[in-house]
C-alpha cells in the first residue's frame, strides 16, 4: 500500500507524485496557450445542432411478451375439482399467453398526456380468447412547480409494501407472485401539492382524489350511483418518508391508513402499512352450504424490510396480517362443502352445489392470498459468479395460519439488448383443505419472452 509521498511504478518507469504534478501543468499551459492562439473557427467548421439533445416532446414504448405455461395437476384438490368435475384434463396442462403492452406520452408546455394498453391473447384448456385493456389514460397538468393536477384513468400506487399493499384503498390489488406488473387503474380526478419546508419537516404534499362510481365507470370499484373522496399527506420528516390516507364515500365502506419508510443503512431500508376499515362485510358460507354476512371494523397491516448485501444479494422479507381474510376453520369449510358439491355430483350429475361454490370462488374466496396472516421472502443475486446478465432468484410465500407454501425459482436473463428471458417455476406444498394443498395445481412451470421496445 502507498502513502500519498511515495514514487508509483507506471509502464516500468518510476514516478513520483511531484513529477507528476510539474507534468500535468505543462500540459495544461500548453492545450490553454494553444487554444487562446487559434483563429475563430468558421460555422462550415463545426456546428452545434440543439435538436440532436433537444428532449422530444413525445415517447413511445411497451413489451411484446410470450409465455408458455405448464401446470402439473392436482386431481385430488378442492379447486381442482370444482373447475374440472365435468372433465378430465389428465395430469398436465398447458397454456400459451401473448401480451402486448403499448404506452405513449405528449408533453406541451405544462400539459402531459399519457396512455397505457394491455392486450392478452390466450390458449388455455378452453380455446383461444383474448382482451385489450385500457390500463392508463390521464391528463396531467402542473400550472405551478409546486401543483400538479391529473384527470382520468390512473393507477395512484399507494404503499410502501413489495407484495402487498394494504393502505392501497384506491388501487387494485398486487399479484404477489409478480408483484412489479402494470395494473389497470381507476378512472380519477386528482391534484398534487407539494412544497419544500426547512428543519426536520424537509417536504410536505397533500394528494386529493375524486372517485366517481356511475354505470360502467369504475363499476368494479364498488357500489354504483356514488362519489367517493380520497387523500393522501405525505410528509419527508428527517429521512423518514410517511404517509398518512383516508377514503370515504358510499362505494365501499370508509377506512384510513398510514405508511412508512426508512433507510437505517444506505443498503438496508425497513417500511410499513396499517389499515383501518369500518363496517366490512364479508360473506361465509359453511360446509353444508349456509351463507351468512359477517359486519366487523378490521385492521390490516405490513411490516417488512429490504437489504442489499456487499456480495449483490438483495433480500426482501414482509409480514401481512390481513384483516378481512377468512380464518382456517372458515377455509376448511368451504373446501368441505366443494367437496360434498362434488360427491354429489359423482352419485346424481347433479352440480348445483358445485356452481353455488363456483359463484363463491368468483367473490373474495377468489383473491390471491384470502386468508389472515402470510409471509413473504424474495433473494434475488446479480451476476453470481461474474455471469453477466444474469440474475437467479427465488419467491416463498407463507401461510402461517394452516403453514401451507409456494417456492418459485427463477432464472433471469438479459444478454441481448431489450430482450429478456425467464424461466419460473413454482411448487405448491400443504396439507389437504389448506390454501395450498387445495390449490388445481402441484406445481408450475413457465417461460417469459419478453422484448422492450
Amino acid at each position: 500500500m502507498h502513502n500519498k509521498n511515495s514514487p508509483r511504478t507506471t509502464r516500468g518507469f518510476l514516478v513520483s507524485d511531484s513529477s507528476i504534478k510539474h507534468l500535468f501543468c505543462s500540459v495544461l499551459c500548453f492545450v490553454v496557450c494553444n487554444f487562446s492562439a487559434q483563429p475563430a473557427l468558421s460555422q462550415d467548421e463545426f456546428s452545434f445542432d440543439l435538436s440532436e439533445i433537444e428532449k422530444k416532446p413525445y415517447h413511445l414504448g411497451g413489451y411484446a411478451e410470450f409465455r408458455p405455461i405448464l401446470f402439473g395437476l392436482d386431481r385430488d384438490a378442492s379447486l381442482y375439482k370444482l373447475r374440472f368435475y365435468a372433465r378430465d384434463e389428465g395430469r398436465v396442462l398447458d397454456e400459451y399467453d401473448f401480451t402486448l403492452q403499448l404506452e405513449g406520452s405528449y408533453e406541451k408546455g405544462v400539459s402531459r398526456f399519457f396512455v397505457r394498453t394491455n392486450s392478452d391473447l390466450e390458449k388455455t384448456y378452453k380455446g383461444w380468447s383474448g382482451e385489450t385493456i385500457l390500463y392508463e389514460a390521464y391528463l396531467s397538468v402542473k400550472p405551478s412547480f409546486s401543483l400538479t393536477i391529473d384527470a382520468g384513468k390512473k393507477t395512484l400506487k399507494w404503499g410502501k409494501g413489495y407484495a402487498w399493499n394494504p393502505v392501497a384503498f384506491v388501487d387494485r390489488p398486487k399479484n404477489p407472485d409478480d408483484p412489479a406488473l402494470n395494473l389497470e387503474g381507476f378512472i380519477v380526478a386528482s391534484a398534487d401539492y407539494t412544497r419544500s419546508l426547512g428543519g426536520p419537516l424537509k417536504t410536505f404534499s397533500f394528494t386529493p382524489v375524486l372517485v366517481p362510481v356511475y354505470g360502467e365507470m369504475n363499476d368494479d370499484f364498488g357500489d354504483d350511483h356514488k362519489l367517493n373522496f380520497a387523500g393522501k399527506l405525505y410528509f419527508l420528516y428527517y429521512d423518514t418518508d410517511i404517509d398518512l390516507m383516508f377514503l370515504t364515500g358510499d362505494s365501499k365502506p370508509p377506512r384510513y391508513g398510514f405508511d412508512f419508510s426508512r433507510n437505517i443503512l444506505t443498503n438496508f431500508e425497513i417500511h410499513g402499512e396499517f389499515a383501518y376499515i369500518k363496517d366490512y362485510k364479508k360473506s361465509v358460507i359453511d360446509q353444508d352450504g349456509r351463507t351468512f354476512e359477517t359486519e366487523s371494523d378490521v385492521q390490516s397491516y405490513l411490516m417488512g424490510l429490504r437489504y442489499l448485501s456487499a456480495l449483490d444479494t438483495t433480500y426482501v422479507l414482509e409480514y401481512y396480517h390481513n384483516g378481512a381474510g377468512f380464518t382456517e376453520g372458515q377455509m376448511k369449510d368451504y373446501f368441505s362443502y366443494i367437496n360434498n358439491g362434488y360427491d354429489l355430483y359423482l352419485s346424481t350429475e347433479n352440480d348445483t352445489l358445485l356452481k353455488k361454490a363456483s359463484n363463491l370462488s368468483e367473490g373474495k374466496y377468489s383473491k390471491m392470498n384470502p386468508m389472515k396472516d402470510y409471509l413473504y421472502l424474495r433473494i434475488s443475486q446479480k451476476e453470481p459468479f461474474d455471469i453477466l446478465y444474469f440474475t437467479p432468484s427465488m419467491t416463498w410465500i407463507f401461510n402461517v395460519n394452516d403453514q401451507s407454501f409456494s417456492l418459485s425459482p427463477e432464472l433471469l436473463y438479459a444478454r441481448i439488448t431489450n430482450l429478456e428471458l425467464r424461466l419460473k417455476g413454482t411448487f405448491i406444498v400443504g396439507e389437504r383443505f389448506s390454501e395450498y394443498g387445495e390449490k388445481q395445481n402441484n406445481y408450475k412451470v413457465e417461460l417469459r419472452v419478453r422484448y422492450y421496445f
